[in-house]
């Protein structure tokens, strides 16, 4: 980590808050990793995991993390210990050859593929039909993004529900800083065991446990919005962000004022997403 005087002032206390460490080591972070997850799953008593697989590289890792933790606790006692992955299209997901490569990697106990687009449709035109009318047509594909992860919430709990199981998140200290996360959505967790890692963490980490390179590279795309396809996470931030510039700012290296006031003030916009609901009697 650089000195302090080379640092936007709000840098460190940031980093603090979301856990990332000034060092990483894949191999000792996938066994902590995956014995937090199987010693939370004992604890609590929930011997079934659910995760939602979109092909790309945080819900690769992490579904890797999740088969190896139940694999573990079966060689532990925990016969009952399983590992369900979900498929979530919306329709016809255009990059469906990563997902299938993201579950051969994965090599879960079950697979389900569960279409997402029936539910979404219909939650959007429920809206239209009461009379509720949008700004434009973009700002309608925007929200209908939100509609489509909060329907593949909806979904993995009630999966992990029937299976007094636990639903997985995969996000991260990248994401997480700067609140690219749908509220109650991909956000709406019980568990995170990728939290407190970078983009490029998280891609050391797959390398670690042996995913393709194809996944581990892949350019990250939350592909919600219809009428833009394939949009890219770094699109979104806007401002010239980039994962490589989020990950120096959180391991505690100087990156330009410019991009390090963008990411505070995003950072504190979306603290309401990263925090549980406001209530009178919080402080």
């Amino acid at each position: 980590m650089s000195s302090s005087s080379d640092l936007h002032p709000q840098q460190e206390a940031i980093i603090k808050d979301l856990g990332v460490t000034s060092t990483f080591n894949a191999k000792e972070e996938a066994t902590t990793r995956i014995r937090f997850l199987a010693d939370y799953m004992k604890t609590n008593r929930l011997m079934t995991c659910v995760l939602g697989i979109s092909g790309g590289v945080d819900s690769s890792v992490c579904g890797r993390i999740a088969q190896l933790a139940v694999t573990t606790l079966r060689e532990e006692g925990h016969k009952e210990a399983k590992f369900i992955a979900i498929r979530l299209p919306y329709g016809v997901q255009r990059d469906e050859d990563d997902a299938q490569n993201a579950l051969r990697f994965i090599q879960p106990d079950e697979i389900l593929t569960i279409n997402v687009k029936p539910s979404a449709d219909a939650a959007l035109e429920a809206v239209k039909a009461s009379g509720h009318t949008f700004r434009d047509e973009k700002q309608q594909d925007f929200i209908h993004g939100n509609i489509k992860a909060r329907q593949r919430m909806v979904v993995q709990y009630a999966v992990a529900g029937a299976h007094n199981g636990l639903v997985i998140g995969t996000d991260h200290a990248a994401e997480a800083v700067m609140g690219f996360f749908t509220k109650y959505g991909d956000g709406g967790v019980d568990i995170e065991p990728l939290s407190g890692l970078t983009k490029r963490r998280v891609r050391a980490l797959g390398s670690h446990l042996g995913a393709p390179d194809s996944l581990v590279q892949k350019i990250p795309t939350a592909d919600l919005e219809s009428l833009a396809p394939g949009k890219t996470d770094e699109d979104a931030f806007g401002g010239g962000l980039t994962y490589e510039i989020i990950d120096d700012f959180l391991e505690g290296k100087p990156v330009s004022m410019e991009a390090a006031s963008k990411i505070v003030y995003t950072y504190t916009v979306t603290t309401h997403k990263r925090n549980m609901p406001a209530n009178p009697h919080a402080h």
